[in-house]
């Protein structure tokens, strides 16, 4: 008995280690409607040995997400049986359905030597933080509220009330950018491409500790 309980003690330093020491991951965060889905997808398609965090959720499918894609869809109940069982590295209640992020994937990743992507709201991203601190983060947003709010009409695929959420979330969220490591004005995707992927490559170039020793080890004679 003793000796389980050694081992389970054990295996929580190695998490809070390896956590405090893993850089190669890149938090996105901002508004709905701030381009954060077109951005991901470049990061996905230019960025080698890639792990993109699917979230789950209790919300309804839009048309054209597929279960496991864009988002792991759940219920209320068993993602309550989840948060029960400290199955989520951070969740959250927004526009009245959890999202969350489960900790099993990630540390998969990091054993992998991934470069990590989160796309979670500002909430998330301080959960993450205190988590990960090496963790980059970005926090992106149109120009205005007008830009936003054109933005989400035109998305075609929530009702005036849940739009008028969304834009009232908009201005809280806007209050925490000053904790992110970076700001995205998103007013031309062209540009905005380019400097996320700017920030993405920077985080596998950086020079860190862990890296120094793992070239000394292949150095060693």
């Amino acid at each position: 008995m003793l000796h389980k309980r050694v081992n389970k003690i054990l295996k929580q330093i190695k998490r809070i280690l390896v956590n405090n020491a893993y850089y190669n991951m890149l938090i996105i965060s901002g508004p709905s409607g701030a381009g954060k889905s077109t951005l991901t997808k470049v990061l996905q398609a230019e960025i080698p040995n890639f792990y993109f965090s699917i979230s789950t959720t209790t919300r309804k499918p839009r048309e054209n997400e597929i279960h496991g894609r864009e988002y792991y869809f759940s219920t209320k109940e068993a993602f309550k049986e989840g948060i029960s069982k400290g199955e989520f590295l951070e969740y959250e209640e927004v526009h009245d359905n959890f999202y969350g992020t489960s900790i099993k994937p990630i540390e998969k990743a990091i054993q992998e030597d991934k470069f990590i992507l989160f796309d979670v709201d500002v909430r998330g991203h301080n959960s993450i933080k205190k988590y990960y601190p090496l963790a980059k983060s970005v926090f992106i947003t149109p120009k205005n509220l007008h830009v936003l709010q054109d933005r989400l009409c035109k998305r075609g695929t929530d009702s005036d009330e849940v739009i008028q959420k969304r834009l009232f979330n908009a201005k809280e969220e806007l209050k925490y950018a000053n904790t992110f490591d970076y700001l995205l004005i998103n007013d031309n995707m062209t540009n905005s491409k380019k400097a996320i992927l700017h920030i993405a490559k920077s985080l596998m170039f950086a020079n860190h500790e862990t890296k120094i020793q793992a070239l000394l080890a292949q150095y060693a004679l």
